[in-house]
């Protein structure tokens, strides 16, 4: 696993972050009660406030939720990379033991494993072009909200002073128009109000939506680690590799070659060996058949038979 640089538990520590921030910004609000009260609710003469409010409110729930489920996803993706390297390493029978079989190196690996059974060149640099491309998508609809957030709170305070406008001409048109003067001020108060909620929502989730991005890299980088550090050379047959293959082939011939010429040599010696055991079998049968002659005229003459001519 050294080979592996993934941050383990990335998505899992952002998640924490997230839950200790929002405890700490609902204390400060808790802490703030009063001044709550006082900028969103109290003496308020329309409900502008409220609803421009409440859609900045509801954007950023929405966009909130989208996060944190896709933190969780990738959190299992992590836990996924992480056992299938371990996999590998132990040089175990099934890489995929334990892994899901619909996680990205799962898919990465099945990918490779048809290429390689199709004898099909593979090409790392369009796998991770695709998985960039492909994991960019899950991240489209809370870079719309981190976009859009901001943009709410301006389009809250030109609607608020749009409505302080109205209430000045009214209150240009009668000097004594006490109802132009508190609409003057419920604008200016809402146009607040919308601004402090899209900033404080903005910088929220934008440091999130960043933290996002920073684990979707994270578990992007550590799957093409796995790719490039043990799936390309179990399943991609290179011209280095082949190389290095075909002279570790040569060498061994070259040691069978050297066993060869021993055995030769061994064979010639034990050639000259048999040579030498075959003269010592001729001489001594010829030693035999002689000392067999003179038995035989021995026994002739001791006997007084006859010749073999006579």
């Amino acid at each position: 696993m050294d080979t592996i640089f993934l941050r383990r538990h990335f998505s899992r520590n952002i998640l924490v972050r997230m839950v200790l921030l929002a405890a700490l910004v609902v204390g400060l609000l808790v802490w703030k009660l009063d001044f709550i009260n006082d900028v969103y609710f109290r003496n308020q003469l329309t409900l502008t406030g409220l609803l421009i409010n409440g859609s900045i409110v509801a954007l950023f729930a929405l966009g909130l939720l989208k996060t944190i489920g896709t933190f969780l996803v990738y959190s299992r993706e992590e836990s996924a990379v992480l056992r299938f390297a371990s996999n590998l390493e132990n040089r175990s029978h099934e890489p995929l033991d334990g892994v899901g079989s619909r996680t990205l190196i799962a898919g990465r690996y099945r990918t490779m494993q048809r290429l390689h059974e199709s004898n099909t060149p593979i090409n790392q640099g369009a796998l991770a072009a695709t998985l960039v491309a492909s994991e960019s998508t899950r991240n489209s609809f809370p870079k719309f909200i981190n976009n859009i957030l901001i943009l709410s709170g301006v389009f809250g305070t030109i609607v608020s002073l749009s409505i302080a406008l109205l209430g000045a001409s009214d209150l240009l048109e009668s000097a004594v128009d006490v109802g132009g003067m508190g609409l003057v001020v419920h604008g200016m108060s809402t146009a607040l109000s919308t601004t402090i909620t899209a900033i404080v929502c903005y910088v929220y989730f934008g440091y999130f939506y960043l933290k996002l991005t920073d684990v979707q890299t994270n578990l992007i980088s550590g799957i093409e680690q796995v790719t490039l550090t043990h799936l390309v050379p179990r399943f991609q047959i290179q011209t280095d590799s082949v190389l290095y293959e075909f002279s570790g082939l040569i060498r061994s011939l070259q040691g069978l070659v050297k066993q060869m010429e021993k055995s030769q040599k061994a064979l010639e010696l034990v050639e000259v060996r048999l040579a030498s055991t075959l003269d010592l079998y001729r001489d001594g049968i010829q030693g035999v058949s002689d000392d067999l002659g003179k038995i035989k005229i021995l026994l002739k003459h001791g006997f007084r038979l006859p010749d073999e001519d006579t």
